[in-house]
């Protein structure tokens, strides 16, 4: 069963996948008439106003959620696999899967605020899923959407993510995966008991501190490593374009190579395309779809273009690359160069990163589960969400690795649709927004 889950998950990643997701990123930028460059300038500010729009949670708690979702083991090991499989030309193309990366997140969080439906209680759904159903009328697609999230998030958000903490804190201290996943489900419990408020104020907290101690702690091996920092970054460039011939314990890598795990490692790490983060976009209260799009899109600015380049420099100036080192273990032997504290670091930084992907991604799920079921069956969800945690600390995952990649992929197909059918009227509505001053 494992190798037909695995053969199935290679086949929907394969290059036709890669080359939808990153074609549409491409066709978007152009389309939106480079709509990165207000991501930079706009959305960044816009990202800490004030707004009073109708909404549960600000723009600022909406991007932080989304981000703790994207922002895991994808920026620690996700890097280190694509340089260990395609070399240091690797970083280079997953560092411009997140450029163009922007465009596409931009495009599903704005159509995803726009058609957004208010409930009965003033809470909002939003997603692909409602897009499907209330603006062309595809209510099987939307179903289909739904549930892919609903399998999607017990699996990439859930399980293997208590799996890799508990793997990397028993490799580091010893400690019992018992003891890693019971911790870890008790502190989730008590978050997702105060709904998408406390969902929010926990990202909140987490997410910055997070992402400012492990860019820190990148600066600190970069300072370390110095005197090779500037060589790394040519290699990287370099490499991107004409691989990297066999050294030491590397088997070597083509410009196919590079550009096949950079841009697979890139799409798999910021999510752009995939559906999940306008979900809780369509929870903001921000004053309109253009504004949420722009706040919406930093959040792969942030995660592949800042947080996933610090990565792959960190590990391309350990040298260690060379050395047949893949995954968890290069990742872990880069950050062994910090002094002293090094295994303490990685661990720490592994372990805000599950955290946080643990509460995005359930707000994911729960949403898509209350589209299907009308906000039925909630409660439940939530139980099941707590025990898996444990139920993944204490398993083999392979399996689960496998059948979570399918159904993020069968999540992307969906999605994708909407953003191409509306790419016009997207194209139009970004055009009129940005000529006002928000």
């Amino acid at each position: 069963m494992h190798d037909i889950i695995q053969t199935i998950s290679s086949w929907v990643w394969g290059p036709w996948m890669l080359l939808a997701l990153f074609g549409t990123h491409v066709f978007l930028t152009f389309r939106l008439g480079l709509v990165q460059k207000l991501i930079i300038f706009k959305g960044i500010p816009f990202t800490f106003r004030r707004t009073k729009g109708k909404g549960e949670i600000s723009p600022f708690s909406s991007l932080m959620t989304s981000l703790a979702a994207t922002v895991g083991t994808g920026n620690l090991v996700g890097v280190a696999t694509a340089i260990a499989a395609g070399g240091p030309g690797a970083v280079f193309w997953m560092w411009l899967t997140g450029v163009f990366g922007m465009a596409t997140k931009y495009a599903e969080s704005f159509l995803s605020v726009k058609y957004r439906v208010e409930r009965e209680d003033g809470s909002f759904q939003g997603g692909a899923m409602v897009v499907l159903e209330h603006r062309l009328g595809k209510k099987g697609m939307a179903i289909f959407f739904a549930l892919m999230t609903v399998l999607a998030s017990f699996g990439i958000g859930n399980m293997v993510q208590s799996n890799s903490l508990a793997e990397m804190a028993k490799a580091s201290f010893g400690l019992s995966p018992w003891i890693t996943g019971i911790v870890l489900a008790i502190l989730t419990g008590v978050v997702l008991l105060g709904g998408i408020k406390s969902i929010a104020k926990a990202c909140n907290a987490v997410v910055p501190s997070m992402a400012i101690f492990y860019f820190l702690s990148c600066i600190v091996l970069l300072i370390i490593g110095r005197e090779t920092v500037w060589d790394s970054v040519v290699l990287i460039c370099t490499s991107a374009f004409t691989g990297q011939a066999l050294i030491g314990g590397f088997a070597g890598a083509g410009i196919k190579e590079a550009i096949r795990y950079g841009v697979s490692r890139g799409l798999f790490s910021n999510e752009s395309g995939m559906g999940s983060a306008p979900i809780v976009a369509s929870a903001a209260n921000a004053p309109s779809a253009y504004y949420q799009g722009l706040v919406s899109a930093t959040g792969t600015f942030w995660d592949t273009v800042v947080i996933c380049l610090m990565t792959g420099v960190v590990i391309v100036n350990s040298g260690l690359w060379t050395t047949g080192l893949v995954g968890a273990e290069l990742t872990s032997a880069a950050f062994r160069n910090f002094p002293v504290l090094g295994p303490y670091v990685l661990t720490l930084a592994l372990a805000l990163f599950v955290f946080s992907t643990i509460l995005g991604w359930y707000y994911y799920g729960e949403q898509a589960l209350i589209y299907l079921t009308k906000g039925k069956g909630v409660m439940a969800f939530r139980v099941a969400w707590v025990v898996l945690l444990i139920v993944g600390a204490v398993t083999s995952l392979k399996t689960v690795w496998s059948f979570a990649d399918i159904a993020n992929a069968l999540m992307v197909l969906p999605n994708l649709y909407c953003i191409w059918l509306l790419s016009s009227e997207l194209a139009k509505d970004t055009k009129e927004a940005s000529k006002k001053e928000l």
